[in-house]
């Protein structure tokens, strides 16, 4: 069955259809014409159209759509999710780039462009081991869906919006289509993201007393945090498939209105938080002791005055090895390479979280080095994305082989 369904993985159709996608720009750039991911989405549904797929085509926000596909095998059975989103970060300074950021081109073994690697190329693998599974016309049980959100890169609206009109009921796993080298991810960081604000009082250089300092009081509250980010690295170690929890400060502001000026002493101070969570930790917990962390400061300081904002929450997955999705995709791996897969976790978060978040269990896998996505020269190797497209449309069938028994 497997030998079958992988002849019919055409490596110039996944090639191809990279390449098209990736000459396709959709970076989220508001307020500019085509600034959005409306133009690939439009190509990505006629594709799935004209496979013969049941297509749904759902604004978000305008300009911003969901792809949403069905391939149904007639017979009843399970649903497979695969994931994939059409937005790409920026290209950055072009000058940086050694070849067009959205040329697709081929130079030897590897794909270039924004997208390439994250995460066109495993959109088109997931379309196209979908297409080898319609060629080889291999009997299965329930339903293929593909899920081709907007937004991944940002808030992730697509992927929400996907599980609030009910797409996500019913859908018994998900393959999410990432950049990690065909290694089988079945955790990954959770994250949180918040802003920190001091507040103070203007007043003159010179005389500081007069006024509240709010960033003499903002580094106090970001060494604390710095404690509470050792405390929960000596609490929980470091993670086999993840790494370090962390507390990163990213972005300081001072004053967060007006004109800065050197003999001026601001009235805010603005700090955000980057928030990356492992299995172990609660961020209900996590949000409580960085709360309290600023009580105690405003304690020690009468006119220390602090506020934390989460502005969003992202939750760490882990899915057991012997979930019926990681059984499957590994013995497809199996049979694929004759090797044993590598089993990890992904180090920062996907739209996997809120599907996972759902109550479904999430495998994370697909081509492309893990390190190379947001980089100039972007890249996917061929070799690698065939591979990936075959593990993906084998993958299917064996999870999908048998009818669901009530």
């Amino acid at each position: 069955m497997f030998n079958q369904v992988i002849s019919h993985v055409d490596e110039k159709e996944v090639v191809r259809l990279t390449q098209e996608l990736v000459r396709i720009p959709s970076v989220y750039r508001p307020g500019q014409a085509d600034g959005n991911e409306e133009r690939v989405a439009q190509f990505v549904a006629d594709y799935l159209r004209q496979m013969g797929l049941q297509v749904f085509y759902e604004e978000v926000v305008p300009g911003r759509p969901n792809v949403i596909a069905f391939y149904d095998s007639g017979r009843p059975g399970k649903t497979l999710l695969f994931e994939a989103h059409t937005d790409v970060v920026t290209e950055g300074d072009r000058d940086a780039w050694s070849y067009d950021p959205f040329g697709g081109q081929i130079s030897g073994n590897r794909i270039y462009g924004r997208g390439s690697c994250d995460t066109k190329g495993n959109l088109a693998a997931a379309i196209c081991a979908v297409k080898a599974i319609q060629r080889a016309d291999i009997p299965f049980y329930g339903k293929i869906l593909l899920c081709i959100p907007c937004d991944e890169e940002g808030m992730m609206i697509g992927i929400k919006d996907f599980i609030r009109r009910g797409w996500a009921k019913g859908v018994d796993a998900a393959i999410i289509c990432e950049p990690e080298e065909n290694q089988l991810c079945v955790t990954q960081k959770g994250a949180m993201r918040a802003i920190l604000r001091s507040y103070g009082k203007m007043a003159h250089g010179a005389m500081p007393l007069t006024g509240i300092n709010p960033n003499t009081r903002m580094a106090r509250a970001i060494v604390a945090l710095e404690e509470l980010e050792r405390k929960e690295m000596a609490r929980l170690g470091n993670h086999p498939m993840l790494g370090w929890p962390s507390i990163t400060p990213t972005i300081l502001q001072a004053p967060v209105k007006g004109e800065a000026q050197i003999n001026v002493v601001p009235d805010q101070c603005m700090t955000t938080l980057d928030i990356r969570t492992v299995p172990g930790q609660d961020h209900q917990t996590l949000q409580q002791e960085m709360n309290e962390i600023l009580e105690r400061l405003s304690r020690e300081d009468e006119h220390f005055k602090a506020t934390l904002e989460i502005i969003e929450e992202r939750p760490w997955t882990l899915t057991p090895m012997d979930a019926e999705i990681v059984t499957a995709v590994s013995d497809a791996y199996r049979d694929l390479t004759g090797k044993e897969p590598i089993y990890n976790g992904v180090p920062g978060a996907t739209d996997g979280t809120f599907l996972h978040q759902a109550g479904i269990p999430i495998l994370t896998t697909g081509a492309g080095d893990r390190h190379i996505p947001h980089h100039a020269d972007e890249y996917v190797d061929i070799d690698q994305l065939v591979e990936s497209t075959q593990l993906f449309a084998s993958s299917a069938l064996l999870f999908l082989a048998q009818p669901v028994r009530a």
